[in-house]
Parts: C-alpha cells; structure tokens; sequence
C-alpha cells in the first residue's frame, strides 16, 4: 500500500515541478491554444478558400505598423503570384499551403516580441539549393521598385 501512495506522490510532484519550470511563456500556450482553434476550424478552411483569406486578412489586421503593411503587401505579392496557394492560418500567424502542408507564413515581431517580422519557409517549400540556404529571412522594413511595365515583344 506504501508503494501505491509513493507512486502517487510522484505523479503529483511531478505535474507540480512541470507548472514551477515554466516551460512555455504566456506568448508559446496562447500560440497553442489558437492552433488548437485552428485545426478544429482547418477542414472547413481547405475546403473554402474565401474562409482561409479571411482569417489570414484577420491575422494581419491584428498585426501592428509596420508589420501590418509588411504583411499586407507580402499577402497581396504571394496570392497574385502563387494562386495554388491557399491562405490559411497557423499558430495564430498567416501561412499559405499547398495540399493542406503550409509553405510558408508571415510572422509579426508582435507574436514572439521580437525585434523584427520573419517571412518563413518550412520543408514542404522545396527550397533546396545546394548544401546550404535559408528558411526565414528579418524584414525591418519591405522596400520594394515600383512595378515596371514589361515591353510588348
């Protein structure tokens, strides 16, 4: 019976040590939470596209100058040029997939409280390129030429 009352305790202190560590910050359980959100919303979004977008316009919305803006012009930039993209969300941020595995997403500095944004990429991207290369890239700010009309060939 002693035996029974020591594994027990164990158990208790174990969750006990797990809450006092702290494992994850405030910012890591609300990212979960929403993804928890998010999945049980995800089969609706694949299904409807327009869904997708607006939660990803809503993401955006959310963000803060000058991520906003960044985020708004990078929306607009990969819907105009990878329409096989669906918008969709994950972790609370705004992500594009392609056959339901998300390609690559926008990170406001706000989510993490970092110093900058992050356009990210994740495996399913393809961006293999030699031994090396990257998979997120810091915008302090999105400085882009004007759109210049192509010659008529």
């Amino acid at each position: 019976m002693s035996a029974k009352k020591g594994t027990q305790k164990s158990a208790r202190n174990a969750a006990a040590s797990r809450k006092k560590s702290g494992r994850f910050t405030a910012e890591e359980r609300a990212a979960m939470r929403e993804r928890a959100q998010e999945l049980k919303a995800e089969a609706r979004m694949d299904k409807d596209r327009a869904e997708g977008e607006r939660a990803v316009l809503a993401k955006i919305a959310e963000m803060s100058e000058p991520d906003r803006a960044m985020a708004k012009r990078l929306h607009d930039i990969i819907t105009a040029n990878a329409p096989v993209l669906s918008p969709k969300t994950g972790y609370g941020i705004p992500a594009y997939a392609r056959e339901g595995k998300v390609v690559c997403s926008i990170q406001g500095a706000y989510k993490f409280n970092m110093r900058y944004a992050a356009l990210g990429f994740s495996d399913a991207a393809n961006l293999d390129d030699g031994v090396i290369w990257p998979t997120a890239f810091a915008l302090k700010e999105l400085i882009l030429p004007p759109r210049r009309k192509l010659p008529r060939w």
